[in-house]
């Protein structure tokens, strides 16, 4: 479980953050200050951050479709 990861993706997509390696830094970043689990380790951390941006493109996705 990833505390507070809905409602970062919810903040970032309203601020009009677009799914980039920028933005998944600043998941990450917020991840932390909900007192998540990040990795250190190199390979882990480039892993973790592709799962958290495909994470934030099905967001988008969703986003986008409940609007149509």
């Amino acid at each position: 479980m990833v505390n507070g990861l809905d409602e970062i993706l919810a903040e970032l997509y309203s601020e009009g953050r677009p799914a980039n390696k920028e933005t998944v830094e600043e998941i990450i970043k917020r991840l932390e200050a909900h007192q998540n689990f990040i990795p250190s380790s190199d390979l882990i951390h480039r892993e973790y951050a592709y799962t958290l941006l495909k994470e934030y493109e099905e967001y988008i996705g969703s986003q986008t479709i409940n609007k149509g």
